[in-house]
């Protein structure tokens, strides 16, 4: 039977409606607790992190076992230099990595995974992408948003059993969502999935696709047609790459990541079975969002990989390269930069494991911290990197291979930088998550007088809501005004005798949480329905509840490592250089909150946009190619060879 025809024009949306995809794609409840969420209303539940969850020890023995036949495996297969040299990590490298195991990492015993905690596979990728990032980049991939995690979560038993023991040895998954039209706006998808008897019929472009040109098994996501028995709406599949009508249109190249295996994918009227649908139609968005509450948490591990590696770099040259007479790490300019890696690289190693441990427990709600974790060790990595840059001064700036060729240490600074460069973007842009991250932090304000500032509710419906935020705001409004930050003694525990006061940077979190929800109020209350277009209020509100999260973690991990024993001065120095740190950022955060240039910058913008400026760009030549802005994505057959390459 053929395929009906699919529509080959883009679906148009208003901003309304594509906001309303979004946010129907949230998980709306929260049933367990999350300490962001009280962090961002003014609350200070240090009860959720402290003392710090340990990981069981069965565990901590599988754990531990992996990573030393991981670490073998790094120092004595893997060579970063080739895939940078080459632009591809060798299939040797990539079977090995199959045979040892590391395909299955997050899936459990009873399909022939690892069955690692949440923890140790953070761990896993931290070491691995320590020896070359791309690999990171194609394990994660693979693991926290490909196959494995969505069927773990939302596959039926037969599609577990199916495809979770393929994924766990054999088969490399990729997760395909973008498109060259579409970014973070589901809401315009256009890769269509017509039913057709026990079948539906894939027609769509997808970009992006990391492991794609590599991938045996792909997720999907799709639009249903609304249509006689089916509900409609984007949908997630697991499709054979193999399956006739899939094409590999093309191998992306980056500025980093050089053996990242990112394709341009193509399908023309693909046939997948019904029985390979994850969920019910219509849930693929909230199964993708769900699946990247824990997912994130891969990009952080390898940004504290490399904070240790910028760390250590940092240390040996700084130690051997001296200027007027002394080693340039005792210079204070030299010395601050070593100074914010050392401490920053606690913090997102403090923030991560915390993270994770949680996550692995299930007893509170993470969407917030994991979303924190992604958002504030993407940026401070990318910092990390570029002070090691700056420190190695010339020697930074040049590669590895050039080093090397004229007698030197062959040290990859430059690379570390652009590979970095990505996280920024991977899994939600930085300006994303800030919008991801404020919904979910004045949830409960929406909650409860949302109608309020709808346009479209009536006059009924808002004086509803107007008694109801009376009663909300008179319980909570006056707990913002003291607390136990307030109070010299409070969280003693965290003063020992010969170590750091890290005391009152806790209590300094207690209070800056509550200054930090009066604003938002403040805010809610100034701009009511205009909030939502306020992002760089609001992406300041985020960063200072990434602050405050990542000085909480970090004092919270320097008290769990001096009570077993574990580097517990050095942990409570470092604790306390990053909060210090950390609490002037802060402090410049709140005072951009009301005194920035974002209304002089929006009408800078609308001139650019509206031409006022082209005088300004005269004086230069463009060496940009010819061509559209972005590439037709048209349904139909491919007409371009299909680099698919699966490594068997």
């Amino acid at each position: 039977m053929s395929a009906p025809t699919t529509p080959s024009s883009r679906p148009t949306v208003t901003e309304r409606e594509a906001r309303q995809v979004a946010e129907a794609a949230r998980e709306q409840d929260w049933r367990k607790p999350s300490f962001a969420k009280e962090l961002f209303l003014g609350r200070f539940r240090l009860d959720l992190l402290h003392p710090h969850p340990l990981p069981a020890d069965e565990d901590v023995q599988r754990g531990e076992e992996f990573l030393a036949k991981l670490r073998d495996f790094c120092e004595t297969k893997i060579d970063g230099s080739v895939i940078e040299r080459d632009a591809r990590i060798p299939d040797e490298v990539i079977t090995g990595l199959k045979e040892l195991g590391a395909l299955g990492m997050k899936i459990d015993t009873k399909y022939g995974g690892l069955g690692l905690t949440q923890v140790y596979y953070n761990k896993a990728l931290a070491l691995v992408g320590s020896a070359n990032p791309a690999i990171g980049a194609l394990l994660s991939a693979h693991q926290s948003i490909g196959v494995p995690q969505p069927l773990k979560m939302f596959g039926t038993q037969e599609q577990k059993d199916t495809f979770l023991p393929r994924c766990a040895r054999t088969d490399i998954s990729a997760f395909l969502l973008t498109e060259p039209d579409v970014g973070s706006d589901p809401a315009r998808l256009a890769t269509t999935a017509v039913p057709d008897g026990d079948d539906y019929v894939l027609d769509g472009v997808k970009l992006w696709t990391t492991n794609g040109v590599v991938a045996d098994l792909l997720v999907v996501m799709a639009r249903v047609p609304k249509s006689e028995g089916h509900k409609g709406g984007i949908t997630a599949f697991v499709v054979e790459a193999a399956s006739e009508g899939v094409t590999v249109e093309n191998r992306n190249a980056f500025m980093g990541l050089r053996g990242l295996e990112n394709g341009v994918t193509r399908f023309h009227r693909v046939r997948v079975p019904a029985a390979h649908r994850i969920g019910a139609e219509g849930a693929g968005l909230k199964i993708a969002l769900t699946t990247l509450n824990t997912g994130r948490l891969s990009l952080p591990a390898m940004c504290v990989g490399a904070g240790k590696w910028c760390l250590k770099i940092a240390r040996e040259w700084s130690a051997v390269r001296e200027q007027w007479g002394k080693p340039v790490a005792l210079h204070e300019a030299v010395g601050s930069k070593i100074a914010f890696i050392a401490a920053t690289t606690f913090a997102l190693e403090a923030v991560l494991d915390l993270s994770s441990q949680m996550a692995d427990e299930d007893r509170n709600d993470i969407r917030i911290e994991a979303a924190l974790a992604k958002l504030y060790g993407s940026e401070m990595a990318c910092l990390m990197a570029d002070h090691l840059v700056q420190i190695r001064g010339g020697r930074g700036f040049e590669t590895a291979a050039s080093l090397e060729a004229r007698g030197e240490r062959a040290v990859p600074a430059e690379q570390i930088l652009r590979d970095l460069r990505i996280n920024r973007i991977f899994e939600g842009s930085t300006e994303i998550m800030h919008l991801l991250i404020a919904r979910e932090a004045v949830d409960a304000h929406l909650s409860v007088a949302g109608d309020l500032i709808d346009p479209e509710k009536t006059l009924s419906d808002k004086a509803r809501a107007g008694a109801q935020a009376g009663v909300f705001y008179a319980k909570w409004l006056p707990k913002l005004v003291a607390g136990p930050g307030q109070l010299p003694r409070s969280y003693a525990d965290f003063h020992p005798s010969g170590h750091p006061d890290l005391s009152g940077h806790l209590r300094y979190v207690e209070r800056t949480a509550r200054k930090l929800a009066r604003s938002t109020f403040y805010a809610m209350s100034r701009w009511q329905g205009r909030m939502e277009t306020k992002q760089g209020f609001l992406g300041r509100v985020v960063d200072i509840g990434a602050e405050l999260f990542a000085m909480s973690a970090a004092c919270v991990r320097a008290e769990h490592l001096r009570t077993r024993g574990e580097h517990g001065r050095e942990s409570y120095q470092l604790a306390d250089a990053f909060c210090r740190q950390a609490r002037i950022r802060v402090e410049e955060l709140f005072g951009r909150l009301w005194t920035n240039t974002d209304d002089l910058d929006r009408k800078v913008v609308k001139g650019v946009l509206g031409g006022a400026y082209e005088w300004l760009e005269q004086g230069i030549v463009d060496p940009s190619g010819d061509g559209p802005w972005i590439a037709d994505a048209s349904p139909g057959a491919s007409q371009r060879a299909n680099v698919h390459r699966p490594v068997r």
